[in-house]
C-alpha cells in the first residue's frame, strides 16, 4: 500500500526555517520522481521542487531557488524539503507528491500547514 505523509509544519516568523518530512512507504523508489507542492486559499496548486531517486537531479520553482532545498534519505525511506529564509508569501499546505515514471500516476500525501507571520 502506497503512503505518504508529511510532517514538520507549523508557524514561523519570516526569516526563519522550518524542515518538512515526507515519510513514504508501499513504492520502489527508482521509479518515482518525489516532489513538493504548495497551494495557498485561494490559489491553485503549484510546484515547489522535485528530486528524481536515480540518479537525484533536483528542480525547483523560481521563487524558492537559493532557499529550499529538497532531498531524500533512503535509510529512513523519507524525502525532505528545507526551507530557510521564510517569507509570509511561502504560507501555504505543503504536499508531498510521487509521480510514477512509467506509469505517470500520482499519489500525494495528507498536507502540513506552513505558516509564516511577518
Amino acid at each position: 500500500q502506497v503512503q505518504l505523509v508529511e510532517s514538520g509544519g507549523g508557524l514561523v516568523q519570516a526569516g526563519g526555517s522550518l524542515r518538512l518530512s515526507c515519510a513514504v512507504s508501499g513504492l520502489t523508489f527508482s521509479n518515482f520522481r518525489m516532489g513538493w507542492f504548495r497551494q495557498a486559499p485561494g490559489k491553485g496548486r503549484e510546484f515547489v521542487a522535485r528530486i528524481n531517486w536515480n540518479p537525484g537531479s533536483t528542480y525547483y520553482a523560481d521563487s524558492v531557488k537559493g532557499r529550499f532545498t529538497i532531498s531524500r534519505d533512503h535509510a529512513r525511506n523519507t524525502v525532505y524539503l528545507q526551507m530557510n529564509s521564510l517569507e509570509p508569501e511561502d504560507t501555504a499546505v505543503y504536499y508531498c507528491n510521487a509521480h510514477n515514471l512509467f506509469s505517470n500516476s500520482d499519489y500525494w500525501g495528507q498536507g502540513t500547514q506552513v505558516t509564516v507571520s511577518s
